[in-house]
């Protein structure tokens, strides 16, 4: 983070879910960092989220099986629609696979399939991990920092904003009524980053 920073000369930062994160610890220790707008960083909060999971979805990628996987990832992070809880895990994985062979049925050149992002969600895992208990050390950032959050996601990542909130007495906090956790993505994927794109427009001008 500290060379891209001194490479772009940039001083405002953003990140979403882990990235989200990553520049919270970032901050603690790089002063080139003025101001961070932070979205949704799954912190866990005295047990909010549970990520007993992960074990499951580490043996499911070591032996290949991808859409078990992301099923044992989707329901474990709660990212997935509330239908996914009324589902039957079999008809999940046999649509993900449905889902994954189209994609990579359209797939051009150098496209990133979610076949070959999947087994790097255990790099996000391990961090919501490692990160437990570090909250408290948070409140010596000097930076200023913008809370984000969508209004329909899941209640752990409610918790670690207002968990934030209170380490960061100062900053502003934005929910979008309506978004989840994909708000910032493309709006092919049920985002809206143009909504998003004019608060950090907002927060970045600010003097």
């Amino acid at each position: 983070m500290d060379a891209l920073l001194i490479k772009t000369g940039a001083h405002y930062v953003f990140g979403v879910n882990s990235g989200a994160i990553i520049w919270l610890q970032a901050a603690l220790t790089l002063p080139a960092i003025h101001k961070a707008a932070i979205f949704e960083p799954p912190l866990s909060i005295n047990g909010s989220v549970s990520t007993a999971f992960v074990s499951r979805y580490d043996k499911e990628i070591a032996q290949g099986k991808v859409s078990a996987a992301l099923i044992t990832a989707m329901k474990g992070s709660q990212m997935g629609p509330p239908v996914f809880n009324v589902i039957p895990r079999w008809l999940l994985k046999l649509l993900t696979k449905m889902m994954m062979a189209s994609e990579e049925k359209k797939a051009r050149g150098d496209d990133v399939t979610m076949r070959m992002l999947a087994p790097t969600l255990h790099y996000d895992f391990q961090l919501v991990i490692e990160t437990k208990g570090v909250l408290e050390s948070f409140k010596d950032i000097r930076a200023e920092v913008l809370l984000l959050g969508g209004g329909k996601s899941p209640a752990y990542l409610k918790v670690a904003l207002d968990a934030l909130e209170k380490v960061f007495p100062h900053a502003k906090r934005i929910e979008f009524p309506g978004l989840n956790h994909g708000a910032s993505g493309n709006s092919d994927r049920g985002g809206q980053p143009e909504r998003v794109a004019q608060e950090l427009r907002r927060f970045f001008a600010e003097a």
